[in-house]
């Protein structure tokens, strides 16, 4: 992924003024290009801050990068000696001296063998020093230090006059130069002279706070050219060295409509883009114990799974012991870290100073260039709330320069109350998740709770989830007579109903079973008094008919004896 940098936000690189890139990551940022092309830069600071390694880094780069000879002068340090000390950085000077790309050469000064008169002759240094840059055609020169230079002077006129007849002398020959210099008590220099006849002066400074070493560089004076004017700390170590320039943060980043799975497929469910914004910052806020490195790892096991690079910060537990821990839940972190795509940077919170843990992490970022990085937890850090605040700003405005989804874990207190870290960086997070214990019938339950996801709508659920040897799985939400519910409480509520549901099925039933009774005792009434009713209509049909019988019977009768009487009564 390309360093891409926001116009809207970066300097011009100065056209006016030509500049030598010095291959230091930040150095040639703040500076708008690098040193003042053949003239010379005047480098100062106390003891140990890192001149010489500087002016060493220097020529390397400019041999290794931009195919620029270099000769490194000293008048402190053996050939040897130098040679030993920045092989610490990875630097094999004795292969670029016999290649005739660099010389190191030192010049043995005594202060008691110098007498000081009113013509200090330079000529004899001119000479060596021009036959070195002819040797190897150097372009870049450094000379260590200054002051053992000029130990044996005291007067300040020829102090001025030989350091301007030395600059002079390094403009006319065209070099890049730097020179080294001690720090000086209330000025920048041991003489304070040095300073006003260099073109650019940059100040470094080894500071101690809190037990913590912290160095600083700062662009006192660049003639001809803009430069950045804050104090921007710098990093030496086994991987050479790196300035984080700390400019005004920028809020014309470019943005991404992407979206980037959060690996929990029930938490994809939550946000209705179905994960976190691409570039965006996440923070996962919890008591111990409630998982937050867990969905920080599974975060960085599904960009590992779609060949994206990830980067792990920890600040609380050894690379191997979040592997192994992440094993218990089913996330195999060890096959991305063999392949390559996952790396951790694992270091305790009080190794560095804020500025030096985001100098690393910087330079960390550049070199590997992930897609998405895990910083567990900021609430490791220690220290004021506002300097806690400004590395954090720094850091997300890193991550979004480059379109990096950052997700910091941040452990919380057990009170109600956001913790210092919540407080100080909530307000820079696009998404916020707040992850808790809640305590029910003896036993202690994990939630969890969207509080808010920039850009997009999100769940206002609260969702239990359980931390299984497969991965993280929110539990399908419950909602009791009193709210939410979950674990034992949660089972206990659904047995309840369970029952009542089971009672009130037996209930439903019994009831069918009298009703059921009650209609078959009345169906057979009804039976009983309809067979009554039906009797008796036969019988009242059977008295008809014999009514009738007896009535036709009567009527033939007193037909046949009229018949009788009439045949009687005719004879």
């Amino acid at each position: 992924m390309p360093n891409r940098r926001d116009p809207a936000t970066s300097p011009a690189v100065s056209v006016h003024l030509p500049k030598t890139r010095t291959g230091i990551g930040g150095l040639d940022d703040l500076t708008l290009g690098g040193l003042p092309t053949g003239r010379p830069t005047l480098l100062c600071g106390a003891a140990g801050c890192g001149k010489t390694l500087f002016g060493m880094t220097f020529l390397v780069n400019g041999i290794e990068r931009f195919g620029e000879p270099g000769v490194f002068m000293s008048f402190e340090e053996r050939e040897r000696d130098l040679a030993e000390n920045v092989h610490s950085l990875g630097f094999d000077v004795k292969d670029f001296i016999a290649k005739k790309k660099l010389v190191i050469d030192y010049v043995r000064i005594e202060r008691a063998e110098i007498e000081e008169s009113g013509e200090y002759d330079l000529e004899g240094l001119f000479v060596r020093l021009d036959h070195a840059i002819k040797s190897v055609g150097a372009k870049r020169v450094v000379l260590d230090t200054i002051e053992a230079l000029f130990s044996g002077l005291a007067d300040t006129a020829i102090l001025r006059a030989e350091l301007r007849r030395l600059f002079g002398w390094l403009k006319d020959k065209g070099v890049t130069a730097i020179i080294t210099a001690e720090r000086g008590g209330g000025q920048l220099t041991r003489f304070g002279i040095e300073e006003y006849v260099s073109d650019c002066v940059i100040l470094l400074d080894n500071r101690v706070q809190d037990q913590v070493v912290t160095r600083r560089l700062r662009v006192i004076k660049y003639r001809g050219s803009a430069h950045g004017t804050n104090e921007y700390p710098f990093l030496i170590d086994d991987q050479g060295i790196s300035v984080l320039p700390i400019t005004s943060a920028g809020l014309a980043h470019a943005i991404s409509d992407d979206v980037v799975p959060t690996g929990v497929k029930d938490l994809d469910a939550m946000l209705s883009k179905g994960g976190y914004f691409k570039g965006s910052s996440v923070l996962i806020s919890g008591l111990a114990g409630t998982g937050k490195s867990t969905f920080g790892a599974a975060f960085v096991d599904a960009a590992c799974m779609r060949g994206e690079r990830s980067l792990f910060f920890a600040f609380e537990e050894s690379p191997d012991q979040i592997v192994r821990n992440m094993r218990s839940v089913g996330i195999e972190l060890g096959r991305h870290v063999k392949s390559g795509l996952l790396r951790f940077e694992a270091a305790r919170p009080s190794l560095f100073g804020f500025e030096m843990h985001l100098a690393r992490m910087n330079r960390d970022i550049e070199q590997f260039e992930p897609a998405t990085i895990v910083v567990d937890p900021i609430s490791a850090f220690r220290g004021p709330s506002s300097e806690i605040h400004a590395t954090l700003v720094r850091l997300a405005d890193i991550c979004k320069t480059r379109g990096i989804t950052a997700l910091f874990t941040s452990l919380s207190g057990v009170a109600e109350g956001m913790s210092e870290s919540e407080r100080s960086v909530s307000s820079l997070m696009d998404t916020w998740i707040s992850l808790a214990d809640v305590e029910a019938d003896g036993e202690r339950n994990r939630v969890l709770h969207v509080l808010k996801s920039r850009g997009m709508s999100h769940s206002k659920q609260i969702r239990e989830y359980e931390l299984r040897d497969d991965g993280i799985h929110l539990i399908i939400p419950y909602l009791g007579p009193e709210g939410v519910l979950t674990g034992a409480a949660r089972l206990a509520q659904e047995a309840r109903e369970r029952e009542a549901e089971r009672e009130k099925s037996e209930s439903m039933e019994q009831r069918k079973r009298q009703m059921a009774r009650k209609r078959g005792a009345l169906e057979r009434q009804i039976a009983e008094m309809r067979a009554a009713l039906d009797a008796e209509e036969t019988e009242i049909s059977e008295f008809v008919d014999y009514q009738n019988t007896r009535s036709a019977s009567a009527t033939s009768d007193r037909a046949a004896m009229a018949r009788k009487r009439g045949v009687t009564d005719g004879q």
